[in-house]
């Protein structure tokens, strides 16, 4: 419906211009109030809460996964907040629906030693090549490894990200918010390898493309870094781009990293986000008891 299409226009125009929300987040949002939009026979302002209830309904019995469920019912409880405050509508069909039972999933874990062997895989490649592709991806992955970067913000980085000289990064995450990163001496010699192949002629952004972003896609980098994974025997379903940020941290915490350092390299705003990695604490501490506890031992 054309009223549903402006409704969501100016929900959307709201959180980009009020909330700094990306584009990411935009198009997420705008998809899954498309998608209810095109599965009711009323316009969006004038659903009801039974009508809510039963899209919900009909995503559960389409075995949608419980977590994109509720992300789902997180964009109508925005939109339709929304809504009330602009005065649009009187109520907020969303309230009193609870989310869907979400179980405990913890992120998906590569060991170091599979890490340190696709590191390996593309560094090799990097030298026998030479090639701008191959010191690319090499880079692309030093960088990830070594600063957990969202992947929306590695390929995105500026070429004034980067300081001449300097062991870290300035990055623009979520929000608007600037953060600093430092970089492992790895991961500063392969950006380093692949700016001097790099054409210094003009252009904004440290991994470019000729694509509609003018950088390279997380798509594309996702399909990269899978080919590259298969080659060091991990399994495609084993690995992507948000994968090594979640190795990045929690190798990090393993080796005795801060909780509260590694929440700011990450960028969460709360640190009840990053605690999920806490697992792994948890484990080095059980390891800590039963080795040095004095009445550990038999």
């Amino acid at each position: 419906m054309d009223s549903d299409r402006i409704l969501i226009s100016q929900f959307l125009e709201m959180l980009g211009a009020e909330r700094g929300a990306s584009q990411n987040t935009l198009e997420s949002y705008g998809r899954d109030l498309t998608h209810l939009s095109e599965n009711n026979n009323i316009s969006l302002k004038d659903i009801t809460r039974d009508q809510v209830r039963d899209y919900l309904s009909i995503l559960k019995a389409q075995d949608m996964a419980p977590r994109t469920q509720a992300r789902k019912l997180s964009t109508l409880r925005q939109f339709y907040k929304f809504l009330y405050a602009e005065g649009i509508r009187d109520d907020n069909p969303v309230l009193g629906i609870d989310s869907p039972r979400l179980g405990a999933t913890l992120p998906k874990l590569l060991s170091e030693k599979q890490v340190s062997k696709l590191l390996e895989i593309a560094h090799s490649r990097a030298e026998q090549k030479g090639d701008i592709k191959s010191l690319r991806l090499h880079a692309l992955i030093e960088l990830l490894y070594a600063t957990g970067l969202r992947v929306t913000e590695l390929v995105s980085l500026p070429r004034a990200a980067l300081q001449s000289g300097q062991p870290y990064i300035y990055v623009r995450g979520k929000g608007d918010k600037e953060r600093l990163v430092p970089m492992n001496v790895r991961a500063i010699r392969a950006v380093e390898a692949y700016g001097d192949a790099l054409s210094q002629k003009g252009g904004k952004w440290l991994f470019p493309s000729r694509g509609a972003k003018g950088h390279l896609t997380r798509h594309r980098f996702a399909q990269l870094l899978k080919q590259l994974g298969t080659d060091a025997g991990i399994l495609p379903s084993q690995l992507s781009p948000h994968v090594l940020r979640h190795a990045f941290a929690t190798h990090l915490l393993a080796h005795g990293a801060d909780l509260r350092a590694v929440q700011k390299m990450l960028g969460h705003s709360d640190i009840s986000t990053t605690q999920i990695y806490t697992h792994v604490l948890e484990e080095r501490l059980k390891l800590l008891v039963e080795k040095k506890h004095p009445l550990s031992k038999p």
